[in-house]
């Protein structure tokens, strides 16, 4: 029948025309538009909070932050993985954005005039052009800056610095780190307005930003820091207690924590257990000394003596309540193993956690044969920059407790019948050991000297002779006045000629230029860092620039990836740089450069695969570690060799 046709089809129904609607027909909400139209729009259309967030955007503050952006992507003192860098990218972001916000509102403050809106519109998009191009560019670039690092330090290069992942995540941490600036802005805003209430409204404003700023400093300081510390106090102390497969309590009563010992093996703590059980024997290292030099007639004729078993001394943190008591305990037990009959004594000073250097004792207990004992005594079990943070002055207490008490018992023996004394530290164990002795102090009867390596770049002492260094000499490789005290070396140079004599007290300092635990400078916000001058440090790049506020941030990044370059850059020493450094500051007697040559190719193999208990970043033994340890979020730094500092 004739009214038996089909519904129309909703998707093929043609749409009036806009003359028989009516562009103001009341049944239309949107006129001049056909309600398909609408719902598509509707449909298309981000959610409100999307489009608010981006419709408050500053203008400026996105050119100055894209171009921030693209500047983090140039190279640094270390390589980079693309997860730091997109953090770093991030936070450069972040700085530029409110550089740009910054600059706009002094620029409205000051009622400079404004461009018309059609030329306003043209240059926004031109500077939207130009900043997106660089960013682009800079993008694709940045393999070739971070290889330019990588081929300094002898790391195969990458294909690709995974500028896509690069930039998502960076434009994230931008966007949390906005949404904390909005936070706080509404923060302000909100007590403003209850305080113009009562009072003038630039007053309200001033007064606002300081309550604001306070309420976030308590919330930070009293909330999030205080139960973040307490978290990783109580992790990084169960790891300190754990016993690990590759540690066994000695039998052999001259080492500490054996029976005969007054330290029990459970107090010595993970790293004071790995520190003792790492000594090597006689037997192993006259087997070591043999390959060196040819045959034990051979050894025993340079030195004039057998080969002996080191002596290494270490008290926990739990072996005692206070600095005092662990150093006259450390005292009682070195002369409990005879420790004041070697040739050298040791005072070593450890990092955060305790650790030891592990190339800095065998390649010592190596080129004195065996006739050296060594010292340490555990302040914390932090990782040193937590230790920074909490207490600083505990770790320096401790060093000084140390020296004092060994020190006393030295001056006490009879000048030709006592070890040659020495002091030893590296990283933030060189900035404790550089405060525990005050050479005005010791000036009448000093010690033989200090080896310190990689220290901190709060390291007052040392400071002090970089800023008071020989004109022309470059602040990565200082000479310090004629050399007889101080004197600087790296991988490949020495300050001073090894010709140059020696006063009775001999102080190294062994640093790399490529070390961000040394070479950091918190002025490099706003100044151009002295290592950046001509000439630069042979393992630092040619591509690296400064750049405001950019370079600091960088420097922030590699401070946390110090320990994970290569060995023999960064904050991660080699032995055969030990090896140099200790034969400037002892002196061993009976070594050819033969021998010397031989033994940095034997224990510079050694020293590239690092022992379980201080396996590299990204083995399994250092996952499963942390795995252990409970350390799931962001790994705190470690020290050189890959031992948590």
């Amino acid at each position: 029948m004739a009214d038996e046709r089909p519904a129309p089809d909703p998707s093929t129904e043609i749409e009036p025309s806009h003359g028989e609607r009516g562009a103001d027909s009341p049944a239309s909400p949107h006129p001049g538009r056909s309600p398909r139209a609408v719902a598509l729009r509707a449909v298309r259309a981000p959610p409100y909070w999307v489009g608010r967030f981006r419709a408050t955007l500053s203008i400026p503050g996105i050119l100055v932050g894209t171009l921030f952006f693209a500047a983090s992507l140039t190279p640094s003192l270390l390589p980079r993985g693309w997860v730091l860098q997109g953090i770093l990218s991030g936070l450069c972001m972040t700085a530029g954005y409110g550089i740009g916000v910054g600059y706009r509102w002094l620029w409205g403050y000051l009622e400079f005039p404004l461009p018309a809106r059609h030329t306003e519109r043209l240059l926004l998009w031109l500077a939207a052009g130009t900043c997106a191009a660089v960013a682009i560019a800079f993008l694709w670039q940045a393999s070739a800056w971070q290889n330019s690092v990588r081929v300094l330090m002898e790391v195969d290069p990458v294909d690709t610095a995974r500028p896509i992942r690069v930039g998502l995540l960076g434009y994230l941490v931008f966007a949390v780190m906005l949404g904390f600036a909005r936070l706080f802005h509404a923060t302000h805003r909100l007590i403003s307005a209850r305080l113009g209430q009562g009072m003038p409204r630039r007053v309200a404003n001033v007064v606002s930003v300081a309550m604001a700023a306070m309420l976030f400093w308590v919330v930070l300081d009293g909330v999030v820091l205080e139960r973040g510390l307490r978290f990783a106090d109580r992790t990084f102390q169960r790891l300190d207690a754990r016993e690990e497969a590759e540690t066994e309590a000695p039998t052999d009563p001259i080492r500490t924590g054996s029976p005969a010992s007054l330290i029990a093996w459970e107090d010595l703590g993970r790293t004071g257990r790995s520190f003792v059980s790492g000594v090597p024997g006689g037997p192993e290292l006259g087997e070591l000394l043999r390959e060196v030099e040819g045959g034990p007639d051979e050894i025993d004729d340079a030195a004039g003596a057998p080969v002996l078993e080191p002596i290494r001394v270490y008290v926990g943190l739990n072996a005692a309540e206070t600095p005092g008591e662990r150093a006259a305990l450390a005292l009682a037990e070195l002369e409990r193993v005879g420790a004041f009959d070697r040739s050298m004594l040791v005072i070593a000073v450890p990092t955060g956690t305790g650790w030891v250097d592990p190339r800095a004792m065998r390649t010592l207990e190596a080129l004195q044969r065996g006739d050296v004992a060594t010292v340490a005594i555990q302040y914390s079990y932090l990782p040193s920059w937590l230790t920074l943070l909490t207490d600083e002055a505990y770790g320096a207490g401790t060093a000084d407790a140390l020296f004092s008490a060994v020190y006393r018992r030295w001056t006490e023996l009879p000048a030709d019948n006592r070890p040659d004394l020495y002091l030893y530290g590296l990283s933030l164990g060189a900035h404790n050991s550089q405060q525990s002795a005050d050479l005005y102090d010791v000036i009448g009867d000093p010690f033989h000297g200090a080896l310190w390596v990689g220290p901190p770049f709060r390291s007052e002492t040392w400071r002090d002779f970089v800023r008071q260094r020989d004109p022309g000499s470059p602040a990565w490789l200082p000479r310090f006045r004629d050399g007889s005290v101080v004197r600087f070396m790296n991988q490949w140079e020495v300050s001073h000629s090894p010709d140059t004599p020696w006063s009775p007290l001999r102080i190294v300092y062994l640093q790399y230029a490529s070390d961000p635990i040394t070479f950091f400078e918190p002025e490099s916000f706003f100044r151009r860092p002295g290592w950046l001058e001509k000439p630069r440090g042979p393992d630092v790049s040619e591509k690296v620039r400064w750049i405001p506020v950019v370079t600091f941030l960088q420097l922030l990044g590699d401070l946390g990836i110090g320990d994970q370059a290569p060995v023999g850059y960064g904050h991660v020493y080699a032995a055969e740089h030990y090896i140099d450094a200790w034969v400037a500051v002892t002196d061993p007697p009976g070594w050819t450069e033969e021998g010397i040559r031989r033994l940095k190719e034997v224990l510079g193999e050694e020293g590239r695969d690092p022992p379980p208990l201080v396996a590299r970043p990204g083995s399994a033994s250092y996952l499963d570690l942390q795995f252990r340890g409970g350390l799931w979020a962001l790994r705190a730094p470690l020290g050189a060799g890959g031992a948590a500092e």
